[in-house]
Parts: structure tokens; C-alpha cells; sequence
């Protein structure tokens, strides 16, 4: 599975709705068995966000934010999926077959990487569902 961005953005903020659910889901899978994904566009768009004061009026400090992310990253279950050599054929069909623009085009990122690696998707935006390629998992819908 990949994780997208706003799931670690959620099991982080405790000032979240979702941050109970995401916070358990994020623990159970990366102490588990199974590959958990952690893309770095999906960690640089936590980092990107969560240290925001217009996002978060109690932005994270950097240092605290980095943290985070290595403390995921050091977890037993935890992979970054890299590009393979199709990653621009792939990514490239994507942003074209489904005519994608602006902030639709690192969800076809993540679709892509999701495609190289057989591997679903996990995330909290219902735009995943448009790729029919992949399987797109909301684990935290309640």
C-alpha cells in the first residue's frame, strides 16, 4: 500500500476528527506485516503543510515535523517506493488519459507509483477513485 498525504497529516493533528482513526490505522499498519509505502511526495506534502502556519495555526517546527517523518520511516513495516524506469510512461498516460491539471497531478504521481508497484492507494480523497488502474482504499471512512 501507499500512504497519501493527508492521512499523516490527520494521525498527527490531534485537533483533527480523524485523527483518532488515522492515528490508530498509521500505528497498526506500520508495526504490521505488510509493506506500508511512504512515498516522498507524500511525506514532503506533510512536511509542506504541517509546518504551515496558514494551514495549522500551531504549525510544527521543522525539527519537530522531520522528526516525524524519520520515526515513520524507521518503522518495521515502512518503504519508500521509488520510480521505476516505466514511472514517466506511466505518469505520463495517467495526466493525459484523464486530461489532469494543477493539484490533479500529484494524485496521478501517486497512481503511478501505485501502478509500478501493484500496491493500492490509501487515502482519504475520493479523486483516487477516477483511476481505474489502481485500487484506492479509504481506511480510516467512517
Amino acid at each position: 500500500m501507499l500512504v497519501d498525504a493527508n492521512l499523516l497529516l490527520y494521525a498527527r493533528d490531534e485537533s483533527s476528527p480523524f485523527h483518532v482513526a488515522a492515528s490508530t490505522w498509521l500505528s497498526g499498519v506500520l508495526n504490521g506485516t505488510t509493506r506500508v509505502g511512504l512515498p516522498w511526495p507524500s511525506l514532503l506534502a506533510f512536511l509542506r503543510i504541517a509546518t504551515n502556519p496558514r494551514a495549522y495555526e500551531e504549525a510544527l517546527q521543522p525539527e519537530v515535523a522531520w522528526s516525524q517523518v524519520e520515526a515513520w520511516l524507521a518503522a518495521p513495516a515502512a518503504w519508500v517506493p521509488l520510480p521505476t524506469e516505466r514511472h514517466g510512461a506511466v505518469l505520463g498516460d495517467l495526466v493525459t488519459r484523464y486530461h489532469l491539471r494543477a493539484n490533479q497531478v500529484p494524485d496521478a504521481h501517486l497512481a503511478a507509483l501505485a501502478v509500478e508497484h501493484g500496491v493500492p492507494v490509501c487515502s482519504v480523497d475520493t479523486d483516487f477513485a477516477r483511476f481505474t488502474e489502481i485500487r484506492w482504499v479509504n481506511p480510516i471512512e467512517l
